[in-house]
């Protein structure tokens, strides 16, 4: 069973770093810019905790 455990946490250490990898290449590096545009189409890239909360408020 140690071995079992020693494979999965290998595999879960390499897919970290994979993932780590894959969101620098993207989102670091800029390689697709379309990317780029759907993160800030979707709002994710700034911070709009304020506007939510001036809208629920009625104030401008």
């Amino acid at each position: 069973m140690k071995v079992v455990e020693r494979i999965l946490i290998k595999i879960v250490i390499i897919q970290f770093v994979f993932l780590f990898l894959a969101q620098l290449f993207f989102h670091q590096l800029n390689i697709f810019p379309q990317l780029d545009q759907l993160t800030k189409y979707e709002g994710v890239t700034k911070n709009t905790f304020t506007e939510i909360l001036q809208t629920f408020l009625g104030d401008k």
